[in-house]
Protein backbone atom coordinates (compact mmCIF):
# COMPACT_ATOMS: atom_id res chain seq x y z
CA UNK A 1 0.00 0.00 0.00
CA UNK A 2 1.48 3.31 -1.09
CA UNK A 3 1.41 6.67 0.68
CA UNK A 4 -1.82 8.51 1.42
CA UNK A 5 -1.65 12.23 0.63
CA UNK A 6 -3.82 14.97 2.14
CA UNK A 7 -3.99 17.90 -0.25
CA UNK A 8 -5.35 21.31 0.72
CA UNK A 9 -6.10 23.06 -2.54
CA UNK A 10 -7.92 25.71 -4.52
CA UNK A 11 -9.78 25.26 -7.80
CA UNK A 12 -6.51 24.49 -9.60
CA UNK A 13 -6.71 21.13 -7.81
CA UNK A 14 -10.08 20.11 -9.24
CA UNK A 15 -10.80 22.16 -12.38
CA UNK A 16 -10.02 20.49 -15.69
CA UNK A 17 -10.16 21.85 -19.24
CA UNK A 18 -13.96 22.06 -19.20
CA UNK A 19 -14.67 22.97 -15.59
CA UNK A 20 -14.79 21.45 -12.10
CA UNK A 21 -14.49 17.70 -11.58
CA UNK A 22 -15.16 15.29 -8.75
CA UNK A 23 -12.18 14.82 -6.46
CA UNK A 24 -11.72 11.19 -7.58
CA UNK A 25 -11.15 12.12 -11.24
CA UNK A 26 -7.87 10.27 -11.93
CA UNK A 27 -6.55 12.95 -14.29
CA UNK A 28 -6.49 15.66 -11.61
CA UNK A 29 -2.95 16.42 -10.46
CA UNK A 30 -3.35 15.22 -6.83
CA UNK A 31 -4.43 11.81 -8.11
CA UNK A 32 -1.71 11.78 -10.77
CA UNK A 33 0.91 12.48 -8.09
CA UNK A 34 -0.48 9.88 -5.72
CA UNK A 35 -0.70 7.24 -8.45
CA UNK A 36 2.91 7.87 -9.46
CA UNK A 37 3.88 7.16 -5.86
CA UNK A 38 1.69 4.07 -5.71
CA UNK A 39 -0.74 5.67 -3.27
CA UNK A 40 -3.93 7.70 -2.97
CA UNK A 41 -4.91 11.32 -2.44
CA UNK A 42 -7.61 12.97 -0.33
CA UNK A 43 -8.51 16.45 -1.54
CA UNK A 44 -9.83 19.22 0.70
CA UNK A 45 -10.41 22.25 -1.52
CA UNK A 46 -12.73 25.01 -2.62
CA UNK A 47 -13.13 27.62 -5.34
CA UNK A 48 -10.97 30.64 -4.61
CA UNK A 49 -9.34 29.09 -1.55
CA UNK A 50 -6.34 30.95 -0.17
CA UNK A 51 -3.81 30.04 2.50
CA UNK A 52 -6.30 31.44 5.01
CA UNK A 53 -9.01 29.03 3.85
CA UNK A 54 -6.60 26.11 4.18
CA UNK A 55 -5.88 27.19 7.76
CA UNK A 56 -9.59 27.48 8.52
CA UNK A 57 -10.15 23.99 7.10
CA UNK A 58 -7.26 22.57 9.10
CA UNK A 59 -8.66 23.99 12.33
CA UNK A 60 -12.38 23.74 11.68
CA UNK A 61 -13.13 20.57 9.69
CA UNK A 62 -13.49 17.40 11.83
CA UNK A 63 -12.94 15.24 8.76
CA UNK A 64 -9.52 16.82 8.37
CA UNK A 65 -8.74 16.20 12.05
CA UNK A 66 -9.45 12.51 11.52
CA UNK A 67 -7.46 12.30 8.26
CA UNK A 68 -4.40 13.90 9.82
CA UNK A 69 -3.89 10.87 12.03
CA UNK A 70 -3.68 8.54 9.04
CA UNK A 71 -2.04 10.35 6.10
CA UNK A 72 1.60 10.00 5.10
CA UNK A 73 2.11 13.55 3.79
CA UNK A 74 0.34 16.91 3.51
CA UNK A 75 0.44 19.22 0.50
CA UNK A 76 -0.50 22.87 1.04
CA UNK A 77 -1.43 23.52 -2.59
CA UNK A 78 -2.68 27.05 -1.95
CA UNK A 79 -1.32 30.53 -2.57
CA UNK A 80 -2.20 31.04 -6.23
CA UNK A 81 -5.57 32.63 -5.57
CA UNK A 82 -4.02 34.87 -2.92
CA UNK A 83 -2.22 36.75 -5.69
CA UNK A 84 -5.25 37.61 -7.85
CA UNK A 85 -6.53 41.18 -8.06
CA UNK A 86 -9.39 41.95 -5.68
CA UNK A 87 -10.79 45.42 -6.48
CA UNK A 88 -13.34 44.96 -3.71
CA UNK A 89 -12.12 43.99 -0.23
CA UNK A 90 -12.44 40.22 0.20
CA UNK A 91 -15.17 40.45 2.82
CA UNK A 92 -17.34 42.52 0.46
CA UNK A 93 -16.59 40.45 -2.64
CA UNK A 94 -17.32 37.13 -0.95
CA UNK A 95 -20.33 38.63 0.77
CA UNK A 96 -22.14 39.28 -2.52
CA UNK A 97 -23.56 35.76 -2.44
CA UNK A 98 -25.45 36.59 0.74
CA UNK A 99 -27.36 39.53 -0.74
CA UNK A 100 -31.13 39.19 -0.79
CA UNK A 101 -33.54 39.12 -2.49
CA UNK A 102 -32.17 36.93 -5.27
CA UNK A 103 -32.76 39.41 -8.13
CA UNK A 104 -30.71 42.03 -6.29
CA UNK A 105 -27.88 39.56 -5.74
CA UNK A 106 -27.82 38.59 -9.40
CA UNK A 107 -27.76 42.21 -10.60
CA UNK A 108 -25.01 43.25 -8.18
CA UNK A 109 -22.89 40.18 -8.91
CA UNK A 110 -23.24 40.66 -12.68
CA UNK A 111 -22.22 44.31 -12.32
CA UNK A 112 -19.17 43.43 -10.25
CA UNK A 113 -18.03 40.69 -12.63
CA UNK A 114 -18.33 43.14 -15.52
CA UNK A 115 -16.33 45.78 -13.66
CA UNK A 116 -13.66 43.47 -12.23
CA UNK A 117 -11.41 43.30 -15.33
CA UNK A 118 -11.45 47.07 -15.77
CA UNK A 119 -10.83 47.72 -12.10
CA UNK A 120 -8.01 45.16 -12.05
CA UNK A 121 -6.27 47.07 -14.83
CA UNK A 122 -7.05 50.50 -13.37
CA UNK A 123 -5.73 49.55 -9.92
CA UNK A 124 -2.79 47.60 -11.44
CA UNK A 125 -3.76 44.37 -9.73
CA UNK A 126 -3.97 45.83 -6.26
CA UNK A 127 -5.09 45.08 -3.71
CA UNK A 128 -4.55 41.34 -4.03
CA UNK A 129 -6.96 38.81 -2.55
CA UNK A 130 -4.49 38.22 0.29
CA UNK A 131 -1.26 40.15 0.94
CA UNK A 132 1.90 38.05 0.65
CA UNK A 133 2.69 38.70 4.31
CA UNK A 134 -0.59 37.08 5.36
CA UNK A 135 -0.19 34.18 2.93
CA UNK A 136 3.15 33.37 4.54
CA UNK A 137 1.71 33.86 8.01
CA UNK A 138 -1.14 31.41 7.44
CA UNK A 139 1.13 28.84 5.81
CA UNK A 140 3.64 29.11 8.63
CA UNK A 141 0.94 28.78 11.28
CA UNK A 142 -0.49 25.72 9.54
CA UNK A 143 2.91 24.06 9.31
CA UNK A 144 3.59 24.83 12.96
CA UNK A 145 0.30 23.25 13.99
CA UNK A 146 0.90 20.17 11.86
CA UNK A 147 4.35 19.68 13.35
CA UNK A 148 2.96 19.91 16.87
CA UNK A 149 0.37 17.26 16.02
CA UNK A 150 2.68 15.00 13.99
CA UNK A 151 6.32 16.09 14.07
CA UNK A 152 7.38 13.44 11.56
CA UNK A 153 4.74 14.29 8.92
CA UNK A 154 6.25 15.46 5.58
CA UNK A 155 4.77 18.74 4.36
CA UNK A 156 5.02 20.17 0.85
CA UNK A 157 3.71 23.28 -0.88
CA UNK A 158 3.57 25.24 -4.11
CA UNK A 159 4.59 28.61 -5.47
CA UNK A 160 1.75 30.54 -7.16
CA UNK A 161 0.66 29.68 -10.66
CA UNK A 162 0.29 32.17 -13.51
CA UNK A 163 -2.79 33.24 -15.48
CA UNK A 164 -4.00 35.05 -18.57
CA UNK A 165 -7.58 35.36 -17.36
CA UNK A 166 -9.80 37.95 -19.00
CA UNK A 167 -11.81 38.01 -15.78
CA UNK A 168 -8.86 39.83 -14.19
CA UNK A 169 -7.85 41.85 -17.23
CA UNK A 170 -4.78 39.62 -17.62
CA UNK A 171 -3.27 41.43 -14.62
CA UNK A 172 -1.11 39.53 -12.13
CA UNK A 173 1.24 42.10 -10.64
CA UNK A 174 1.11 40.68 -7.10
CA UNK A 175 2.54 37.31 -8.08
CA UNK A 176 6.32 38.00 -8.23
CA UNK A 177 6.55 39.45 -4.72
CA UNK A 178 4.28 36.74 -3.31
CA UNK A 179 6.31 33.98 -4.96
CA UNK A 180 9.55 35.43 -3.57
CA UNK A 181 8.08 35.71 -0.07
CA UNK A 182 6.76 32.15 -0.18
CA UNK A 183 10.04 30.78 -1.52
CA UNK A 184 11.96 32.45 1.30
CA UNK A 185 9.47 31.09 3.83
CA UNK A 186 9.70 27.57 2.40
CA UNK A 187 13.49 27.63 2.75
CA UNK A 188 13.23 28.84 6.37
CA UNK A 189 10.48 26.40 7.32
CA UNK A 190 11.97 23.38 5.57
CA UNK A 191 8.93 22.95 3.31
CA UNK A 192 9.78 21.90 -0.28
CA UNK A 193 7.81 23.98 -2.79
CA UNK A 194 6.87 23.12 -6.36
CA UNK A 195 7.33 26.07 -8.73
CA UNK A 196 4.08 26.03 -10.71
CA UNK A 197 5.24 28.73 -13.11
CA UNK A 198 8.18 26.56 -14.19
CA UNK A 199 6.00 23.48 -14.58
CA UNK A 200 2.78 24.80 -16.08
CA UNK A 201 3.48 28.43 -17.05
CA UNK A 202 3.85 27.82 -20.77
CA UNK A 203 0.78 25.56 -20.76
CA UNK A 204 -1.34 28.36 -19.30
CA UNK A 205 0.10 31.38 -21.07
CA UNK A 206 0.09 29.72 -24.49
CA UNK A 207 -3.64 29.05 -24.22
CA UNK A 208 -3.40 25.27 -23.91
CA UNK A 209 -5.30 25.19 -20.63
CA UNK A 210 -8.88 25.95 -19.68
CA UNK A 211 -10.44 28.71 -21.84
CA UNK A 212 -10.80 30.85 -18.70
CA UNK A 213 -7.05 31.48 -18.87
CA UNK A 214 -6.41 30.30 -15.33
CA UNK A 215 -7.14 26.62 -14.90
CA UNK A 216 -5.32 23.77 -16.60
CA UNK A 217 -5.92 21.19 -19.26
CA UNK A 218 -5.15 17.54 -18.62
CA UNK A 219 -1.64 18.03 -19.98
CA UNK A 220 -1.07 20.64 -17.28
CA UNK A 221 -2.49 18.41 -14.55
CA UNK A 222 -0.25 15.55 -15.71
CA UNK A 223 2.83 17.79 -15.63
CA UNK A 224 2.06 19.12 -12.15
CA UNK A 225 1.22 15.68 -10.79
CA UNK A 226 4.42 14.17 -12.17
CA UNK A 227 6.54 17.06 -10.89
CA UNK A 228 4.97 16.85 -7.43
CA UNK A 229 5.57 13.10 -7.27
CA UNK A 230 9.24 13.66 -8.07
CA UNK A 231 9.47 16.34 -5.36
CA UNK A 232 7.88 13.99 -2.81
CA UNK A 233 9.57 10.78 -3.87
CA UNK A 234 12.80 11.07 -1.86
CA UNK A 235 10.71 11.16 1.30
CA UNK A 236 7.79 8.91 0.40
CA UNK A 237 9.10 6.47 -2.16
CA UNK A 238 12.92 6.15 -2.37
CA UNK A 239 14.00 5.13 -5.85
CA UNK A 240 11.01 6.68 -7.61
CA UNK A 241 12.07 8.55 -10.75
CA UNK A 242 8.83 10.19 -11.84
Amino acid sequence: MGPRLLVFGDSLSFHGPEGPCAADEPRLWPNVAAAALGGTADLVAGIGWTARDAWWSLTGDPRVWADLHHVDAVVLAVGSMDTLPSPLPTYLRTGLKYLRPDPVRRVVRKAYLAAQPRLSVAFRGRPAVLPAKLTVQYLDTAVGALRVLRPELPIFGMLPSVHRAAAYGGVHTARPAAAAAMAAWGARAGVPLLDLEAVVGEHVLSGEGNPDGMHWGWKGHAAVGDAMSVLMAPVLAPGHVG
